[in-house]
């Protein structure tokens, strides 16, 4: 269920490597290699790559996740929402361009803005429902008597998930909300953001995502594995922090569902 979040910050990258496209290369194929074997998929952020015109460095890493983790679902963190034309060049950017198997969306805009990456039925397509940041209340959790993000998880079971290539964004800051989007979308699977350093509670959210089956979550953590060290060793130290998390995750799953099982005897 662990999901690696790589989100490139030249500044935080460990000594010697050079804040260049090439550090951020040699970076990744590091981090990628020493996670390969506890990571479902990996979630490149967009924006860290573009905004220091490091566009190559992001298909390489793409590349690597290929090379290294041939099995791990590559997630493009793009977080994009539109209409027309330029829904289908954003579609075309994550698909055809990046390679990517699924891709981050907005549906501010309503389903016509999802219908050109709804339509690629190869390819997933992960829709912001209720986000980790702690200014989400102010637009996700309104109106009280049907709040955004329970209209969002309620179309997306109901119109926008005809080729079963869905997911729904639900952050782990907020496990209430994460349980009542389950409800609403039993068999949606769930990317869950907010753990590490935004500081959400890993037994609190599997507790409130899990399906019926015990599985439906990708639970993702960033920086918390990128940055675990700074030195010679950051990709030991980042295996590490990936292993302890894989571990918890399981114990967690385990105890969820004895409860379960307990509470239908």
């Amino acid at each position: 269920m662990l999901c690696v979040g790589l989100d490139p910050e030249p500044s935080r990258l460990p000594l010697g490597m050079g804040q260049t496209p090439a550090g951020i290369i040699a970076f990744h194929r590091s981090i990628i290699g020493a996670t390969a074997d506890l990571a479902c998929a990996y979630k490149p952020q967009i924006a860290h790559f573009s905004a220091i015109g490091a566009e190559a460095a992001l298909i390489d890493c793409i590349a690597a996740i290929r090379e290294l983790a041939p099995h791990a679902v590559v997630i493009l963190d793009a977080k994009r929402g539109d209409i027309g034309s330029t829904a289908e060049m954003y579609a075309r950017e994550a698909f055809d361009r990046y390679g990517a198997d699924a891709v981050t969306l907005n549906p501010y805009l309503g389903g016509e803005s999802l219908l050109p990456f709804l339509e690629r039925e190869d390819r997933g397509t992960v829709i912001l429902c209720r986000t980790s940041n702690p200014g989400a209340g102010e637009i996700q959790d309104w109106p009280e008597s049907d709040p955004l993000y329970a209209r969002i998880a309620r179309l997306a079971v109901s119109q926008w998930n005809p080729h079963g290539n869905l997911m729904l964004v639900a952050g782990a800051t907020r496990p209430a909300e994460l349980q009542r989007i389950r409800a609403l979308a039993p068999e949606v699977p769930l990317l869950v953001p907010g753990l590490g350093a935004q500081g959400g509670d890993l037994e609190a959210a599997v507790d409130a995502g899990l399906d019926a089956r015990g599985r439906g979550l990708v639970v993702n953590s960033s920086r918390a594995i990128l940055y675990a060290g700074s030195g010679p060793d950051f990709a030991e130290m980042a295996r590490a922090e990936a292993l302890r998390m894989r571990d918890a995750l399981r114990t967690a799953v385990g105890q969820v569902m004895e409860r379960r099982r307990l509470n239908r005897r």
